[in-house]
């Protein structure tokens, strides 16, 4: 059974968090009277301890950010859309996440967009086989015109956990701590808006979204738009 990612980091953490607790507030020196040991903090295991107390810290908030991605090893589905139409370019699209109970949007344009985050491996992880991750970062709406994008109203909501820390953020501030990690990836597909419309949504092995037709009628109907 293959290891999820996270463990991979969460496991050591957990260990190098032990190992720096022990070395940083681990009781040494002489004994007193009563036979236990008096509390002494030497000045070198302290500095050890507390740089492998920082290193846990860090490995653990990367394991938690991982925690949120879901391994990527063939066409993946990732979700499912619907569409009632509410009023002239007002949607109100149903989405369900993969393995998520649906979640109700209302979205203002003529298409909608949904966004993926996706984690490739940089080298030796590569080399080794570990597969990319990903996580779907967010859907909103669009305007086929270039100029109603800029001046009609705009929707957009996130799909992931934001309270979650960033990989991004932890590789700019950590960079020399994350060396196999690249997250500057990111893939978008979007479709069509119109009433009744139904779409699956599928991740390929190299992180790229795209959207199938779910059922004759979107089919036709996109044909009917010239998609």
């Amino acid at each position: 059974m293959a290891v999820a990612p996270f463990l991979w980091i969460l496991v050591p953490a957990l260990v190098a968090l032990l190992i720096g607790a022990g070395l940083f507030l681990g009781r040494g020196g002489p004994r007193d009277i009563n036979g236990r040991k008096q509390f002494r903090l030497r000045p070198l295991r302290r500095l050890v301890g507390l740089l492998i107390l920082a290193l846990a810290m860090v490995s653990g908030l990367l394991g938690g950010s991982l925690y949120q991605f879901h391994r990527l090893t063939t066409d993946q589905p990732v979700a499912s859309i619907s569409l009632e139409q509410q009023g002239e370019r007002q949607y109100l699209i149903t989405c369900q996440l993969e393995g998520q109970p649906p979640r109700q949007f209302r979205v203002q344009g003529d298409q909608w967009q949904i966004d993926a985050r996706v984690v490739r491996w940089q080298l030796p992880a590569l080399l080794a086989g570990v597969p990319p991750l990903y996580r779907m970062d967010r859907l909103s709406g669009r305007y086929e015109d270039p100029v109603a994008e800029q001046s009609q109203p705009r929707t957009v909501y996130p799909l992931g956990d934001t309270r979650a820390p960033d990989l991004a953020t932890l590789k700019r501030s950590f960079p020399t701590w994350l060396p196999f990690v690249d997250v500057q990836f990111g893939s978008g597909a979007y479709m069509p808006m119109f009433d009744g419309a139904r779409y699956r949504v599928f991740l390929d092995p190299r992180g790229a979204l795209f959207v199938r037709p779910d059922g004759q009628a979107t089919t036709d109907g996109l044909k009917q738009r010239g998609w």
